[in-house]
């Protein structure tokens, strides 16, 4: 729900964006596709004072009657956010150690084979001498 910050009643005309601009006044500008002719283009002019000034966390806009009004800003899901870092860190110990686990395997498949090998190849070797 939004809550009323500076009442200025602003009446709006078709073909012009109303905002707040950084010294916390109403100003408008005119919009590309608004309706109308097409006016050349200008700078934003200022059609109230509000004087408001800004705090992080809120969107500030106009609302329907022209008075200044904000609203807590909706961000992408704040404990989602947590969860999914919490699975990405688990994800990334968990491939760490399935890699150290295959290393450890291959190690140990290498060892056998190599230690088979040679024991196929021993005798072999000490009936030649």
């Amino acid at each position: 729900m939004a809550t009323k910050i500076a009442r200025t009643g602003v009446r709006r005309e078709r073909g012009w964006l109303y905002f707040l601009d950084k010294q916390g006044d109403v100003s408008r500008a005119r919009m590309a596709r608004g309706g109308g002719k097409a006016a050349p283009k200008k700078r934003p002019e200022k059609v109230a004072k509000a004087g408001v000034t800004r705090e992080d966390g809120f969107l500030y806009f106009i609302d329907k009657q022209g008075d200044v009004a904000r609203t807590k800003m909706a961000r992408a899901g704040g404990k989602r956010r947590r969860k999914v870092a919490k699975r990405r860190t688990a994800a990334k110990k968990g491939a760490a150690r399935r890699t150290a686990k295959r290393t450890t395997k291959r190690a140990v498949k290498r060892a056998t084979r190599r230690t088979a090998t040679r024991a196929r190849k021993a005798p072999a070797r000490r009936a030649r001498r």
